[in-house]
């Protein structure tokens, strides 16, 4: 468990609990104990399961928690993430918080696991964007792996990626300073993967062409313009990756995995993700 996670879940129950949990408090005998299971209602892939551990410890580190799941297991309606013994004031304190966690982490492992199976066979790598919500990034890019995707990039530091807006600040001397700077930025980070974005066939023969391109972005293209893309890269740079994002969906997301392109990016497996349903049920 990272510090920054711990760190989450501390704030989480801060803003949950307060002053204290009045209800409990008032309803459930201090000398109260309990065990309960977190159930799924629906099929899910587990994530967060740690987190919720975490968050139970948190209220009481006197509560048993018992992991009945592995991260990343596919589940049944009716299945058992984990089982909780101990304070029954305590359990309930912690109800609401662990299971907003587990729910938004298992929303998106489930999703991410749709769209990979929607592209099986085809080679293609699902892969997640900087669509995140704040403060919970890093979980939120693991639940991404453990329903089959892969991290495009943790953020701005540790990948070099030239969308619309940097060429559009470029002006009209692109086609002059982009090869050099892209040049500049290999010898300065030699380790990191760069990816430009082309939003036209035109600008994708032209970023074909600098060799130092480790990827190239087709944003928003039509399943031609990247069987197109496709083509130019196989005649010009056949070792630069194609990535396609914009405007995909289950429905369409097998069509562009067989135009030929390597991976798909998705900031839904994210953003759209709905949460698991789950419950917490006290024996």
């Amino acid at each position: 468990m990272t510090e920054t996670t711990t760190a989450l879940i501390k704030a989480a129950l801060a803003e949950d609990l307060g002053s204290g949990d009045i209800t409990s408090e008032a309803f459930i005998p201090a000398e109260a104990k309990s065990q309960a299971r977190i159930i799924t209602r629906k099929k899910a892939v587990t994530a967060g399961l740690s987190v919720a551990q975490e968050v139970f410890c948190q209220v009481d580190p006197t509560l048993q928690v018992t992991l009945l799941a592995k991260e990343g297991e596919a589940l049944e309606p009716g299945a058992a993430l984990l089982e909780i013994q101990g304070a029954t004031r305590s359990l309930l304190s912690a109800e609401r918080v662990a299971l907003n966690f587990s729910g938004r982490l298992m929303g998106i492992a489930t999703l991410t696991q749709s769209y990979v199976s929607a592209v099986a066979g085809t080679g293609v790598i699902i892969l997640d964007t900087r669509k995140m919500t704040p403060g919970w990034r890093l979980l939120e890019k693991e639940a991404v792996k453990l329903g089959g995707g892969k991290n495009h990039r943790i953020g701005l530091f540790d990948a070099i990626l030239i969308k619309d807006n940097h060429l559009a600040a470029l002006g009209s001397e692109q086609k002059n300073i982009l090869p050099k700077k892209i040049q500049e930025l290999r010898i300065k980070h030699p380790s990191l993967k760069i990816e430009i974005e082309a939003d036209t066939l035109e600008q994708a023969a032209f970023f074909l062409s600098i060799k130092e391109v480790n990827t190239l972005l087709l944003d928003n293209m039509s399943l031609e313009e990247m069987r197109h893309a496709v083509a130019l890269r196989n005649q010009i740079a056949p070792t630069i990756r194609l990535e396609a994002s914009g405007g995909i969906t289950l429905e369409n997301i097998r069509a562009v995995a067989e135009t030929g392109v390597d991976e798909i990016s998705l900031g839904a497996l994210t953003h759209s993700a709905m949460w698991a349903d789950l419950s917490l049920e006290i024996k």
